[in-house]
């Protein structure tokens, strides 16, 4: 199966179908190591709020762009044969999956710095809105859409 990266419909990927499609890859027997982050939904925002719920929308064609450019970029780098980045779209509940980042090189001190650049890079290039279902510490049951920054604004 080949999965490009970009933007999916919760459920519509997984983690395994991620890491197979980086070992059916043709250069793959050139990688030693693969590194991989998810993003989970959290429990707790940076507010101290009960995170209830988190919605994911996207600019898709723009977001699969922006993947797809800042992967070919970083597959650039010496020793790295792969970079994949997949954000999942929808409603998300506390500790569900959000996003798959991986990266597959030579060697481990390759794919861990570039691993690191892929999920910064992402996160500010990336146009993927996140509305959070918060309950506050006051008990009052509220709903943000929220920039990766930490500002907020109320819906």
């Amino acid at each position: 199966m080949r999965i490009s990266a970009g933007v999916h419909e919760k459920g519509a990927v997984s983690l395994l179908d991620i890491i197979r499609n980086a070992k059916d890859r043709p250069n793959f027997r050139k990688a030693g190591a693969i590194a991989v982050f998810v993003g989970v939904v959290r429990g707790e925002n940076l507010k101290g709020e009960k995170v209830r719920k988190l919605e994911l929308e996207a600019y898709e064609e723009k977001a699969n762009e922006t993947f797809g450019s800042i992967c070919e970029d970083l597959k650039k780098k010496p020793g790295v044969t792969d970079v994949q980045i997949h954000h999942l779209l929808g409603e998300f509940s506390v500790g569900e999956d959000l996003v798959y980042v991986l990266v597959a090189g030579s060697h481990r001190k390759q794919v861990f710095s570039v691993l690191e650049e892929a999920v910064e890079r992402y996160k500010k290039e990336a146009p993927i809105f996140k509305k959070e279902y918060v309950t506050t510490r006051k008990g009052e049951d509220k709903t943000y859409w929220v920039a990766e920054q930490g500002s907020a604004s109320e819906v």
